[in-house]
């Protein structure tokens, strides 16, 4: 399987490609999309829809992660970064991709084991766990560690919708729903 993982950013968008075999994890691509900030913001926008449709073109990725995006102290940061998040999103559907979404906090325990990790410990997991020469860019780590998160995830996901598990004595059924167990 490969996955597409994407760090979606107004300025900075970054991406990310891995395969997928059981446990294995290959790196194959990764980089940024460098929006330039003097374009009007619906040229920006299209920077990130067309970036995504060539890297999609290029990697053929089965299927994508993205970072859901909370709020942040600024309103109109929040809301340009909502715009960036869904011009990506829109990129990753029209070329038939199916998107995964998962937290920053997800993103983090998947790959470094808590969910306050910083940034510079999500890039030596990347590079570690992916074999990595040197540290990749922060936007790239990110994405990189989205598509890990995935990887991870994916297989647990699988298992508990083939095996509907219920919860012993009751007729509850265990669901994974945004990463996470629930009854």
């Amino acid at each position: 399987m490969r996955v597409l993982g994407i760090d979606p950013g107004l300025r900075r968008t970054g991406f990310g490609v891995i395969d997928v075999d059981g446990p294995r994890l290959r790196y194959v691509s990764s980089g940024t999309i460098v929006v330039p900030p003097d374009q009007p913001l619906a040229q920006r926008l299209k920077v990130i829809l067309d970036g995504l449709r060539e890297i999609v073109h290029d990697t053929r990725p089965d299927l994508a992660a993205i970072e859901i995006v909370f709020l942040n102290t600024n309103p109109q940061s929040t809301l340009l970064l909502g715009q960036a998040r869904g011009a990506a999103l829109c990129g990753l559907a029209d070329c038939g991709l199916d998107v995964n979404e998962y937290t920053a906090l997800q993103i983090k325990k998947a790959v470094v084991g808590t969910g306050r990790a910083a940034k510079e410990q999500v890039q030596m997991m990347v590079q570690r766990l992916l074999k990595l020469d040197g540290l990749p860019s922060a936007d790239s780590a990110d994405a990189l560690a989205c598509a890990i998160c995935h990887a991870h995830v994916a297989p647990m996901a699988a298992h508990f919708a083939a095996h509907q598990l219920q919860v012993p004595g009751t007729r509850k059924r265990v669901r994974l729903r945004a990463g996470r167990l629930t009854v």
